[in-house]
């Protein structure tokens, strides 16, 4: 690792103030040191002449399950109901945690050459995920899926997991590694599995993870079942905190809005998985006028399918223009938050990373114009990002103060190894059916 990096000529696309300015950034070790119009370069390691590109805050993911890149195109234009039990369901009893681990891999070649360096994931063989991070070089905050359908010793065993990831893998990889608490939803989580995770993560200081509310069926289910919508059951038991953030929350009432509010709990949403899967519209541009930290997520890559942030960004502002009719929803300089300052504190990392900011994590992106995409330039960057750009714009990824690509090229996963190995679990796992 250089122990000074300096970035010179960059448009700095700053979420904090949007300045939009010319200027120049120091790293030093892991930390932004220094930002200023000129610095000297005399004693810098490495420079990095950003003529001609955008440095933004490394975006930040806060809600997918990396290692379902194996299930890519398994099962497409389903009901999320057929798509997990009859298709993803039966392939995850298969895997172990050496599947888990290439695809994990496979999954940051694909966040790094896309410019995220800071992910949120629940699924399976969760230290084996650590691992792929750890070799990659990336952020992440790990969580382990726990589903109980009500069983007594499976609550237990889920608990056990879940506290042992913890354990073992809370502040590794250099402290890139938190772990959270993933109970994997209210229909999937006995209420004492939820009071004991809100329990712990009292007692720990852990944050907690949750699917909340993705599909109309969710929400019937629950009225059927307990006479109330999925929220005022979580609120009702004493679940909700500022610690949880509730990925999808598509179908909200105007009251769970207020319970979401009043409990400070942080949305993640996923636009692409919920208009593949025809879960519905989420209320981003409500819950944003209510102040609630709403905050992107791709899901897994078998219900999207890809990590590109940018692009999911996008399909965000659209879909909420498309759907309220009003062209002034969820703005470019809205979503580039989203993906940023938001991000960063839906996960509890907002004083490390999420904007551009001397003594925080250099967590660092640049997006080069000189692209047929993104010429001319807009007048406003974050316009030209959101509107223009796409993954594949993505020139340099920094995290940690570590060069993980550039000039498009990975530094720390050999690609053709993970892409062949990757290929070849898919093969095994189909087999094994």
């Amino acid at each position: 690792m250089n122990n000074t990096i300096l970035i010179k000529n960059a448009l700095i696309l700053n979420p904090n103030n949007f300045e939009n300015k010319k200027q120049c950034l120091l790293i030093k070790d892991d930390l932004i040191a220094e930002i200023s119009d000129e610095i000297d370069d005399s004693n810098a390691d490495k420079i990095i002449d950003a003529e001609g590109k955008i440095l933004l805050p490394g975006l930040i993911n806060t809600h997918t399950h990396l290692s379902m890149t194996l299930f890519r195109g398994l099962a497409d234009d389903l009901s999320l109901d057929s798509w997990l039990n009859d298709h993803i369901w039966p392939m995850e009893a298969n895997l172990n945690g050496d599947y888990c681990y290439i695809g994990a891999l496979l999954g940051a070649v694909e966040l790094i050459k896309s410019g995220t360096t800071t992910f949120s994931d629940m699924y399976f063989y969760m230290e084996d995920v650590a691992r792929a991070v750890d070799d990659a070089g990336i952020r992440a905050v790990l969580s382990y899926g726990m589903i109980d359908f009500s069983d007594a010793e499976r609550r237990e065993a889920e608990i056990k997991e879940n506290m042992a990831l913890y354990d073992t893998c809370n502040g590794m990889a250099d402290g890139r590694i938190k772990v959270f608490f993933g109970p994997h939803s209210p229909y999937t989580a006995s209420e004492e599995l939820l009071v004991k995770v809100r329990e712990l993560a009292d007692e720990h200081n852990i944050g907690i993870h949750i699917h909340v509310s993705e599909t109309q069926k969710e929400i019937n289910d629950s009225l059927d079942e307990r006479g109330i919508r999925p929220f005022e059951y979580l609120e009702k038991i004493g679940f909700l905190g500022s610690d949880v953030v509730a990925a999808h929350c598509v179908w909200l009432s105007d009251e769970e809005i207020e319970i979401i509010k009043k409990h400070g709990v942080k949305v993640s949403h996923n636009p692409c998985s919920n208009m593949k899967l025809a879960s519905g519209v989420a209320p981003v541009s409500k819950l944003i006028e209510n102040d609630i930290c709403v905050s992107i997520g791709t899901d897994g890559a078998s219900s999207n399918n890809n990590l590109d942030l940018i692009e999911e960004l996008k399909t965000a502002s659209l879909l909420q223009k498309v759907s309220t009719l009003d062209p002034k929803v969820l703005t470019s300089d809205e979503a580039i938050e989203m993906a940023t300052i938001k991000g960063a504190e839906a996960l509890g990392l907002d004083d490390e990373i999420g904007s551009i900011e001397v003594g925080k994590k250099a967590d660092i992106i640049l997006i080069d114009t000189n692209s047929a995409n993104m010429v001319p330039d807009s007048s406003s960057l974050s316009s030209n990002v959101i509107y223009s750009a796409n993954g594949s714009n993505v020139d340099t990824t920094i995290c940690n103060g570590k060069i993980l690509m550039e000039n498009k090229k990975l530094t720390t996963l050999d690609e053709d190894e993970i892409y062949a190995k990757a290929k070849q679990a898919i093969k095994e796992l189909k087999e094994a059916i």
